[in-house]
């Protein structure tokens, strides 16, 4: 069973200016969100897919978390977008995390050529 946590209140989340709507601005914003948030993470614990983010796609989105620790599953929800939630997300176990990153690998072996 996996323990979710919110998004670490210190490490400031990128907002959107929906009056100009800069994607790439935003794209930088959320990048840097990732990059903080995976060296929060592995400040706090070193292990295997530390900082590693796996996604579920939801309606027309994803919902996205990153991986705080394998044992015990402990993931961070990142509150991306329209901030979807994996509604079965805290039944899942480390073998699921882990064969959700294998197939991750695998499908952007493929498609980010």
């Amino acid at each position: 069973m996996a323990t979710i946590y919110s998004s670490p209140t210190e490490i400031a989340l990128p907002i959107i200016n929906w009056e100009d709507m800069e994607i790439d601005i935003y794209q930088k914003e959320v990048d840097r969100y990732y990059s903080e948030l995976k060296a929060f993470c592995l400040k706090r614990k070193k292990g295997k897919n530390v900082g590693t983010i796996v996604k579920f796609q939801i309606a027309d989105g994803y919902a996205e978390y990153m991986v705080s620790s394998m044992r015990p599953l402990e993931l961070i929800h990142l509150p991306i977008g329209d901030e979807y939630q994996f509604p079965y997300i805290q039944n899942l176990t480390a073998k699921d995390i882990q064969q959700r990153i294998d197939q991750q690998i695998k499908l952007d072996s493929i498609f980010k050529k």
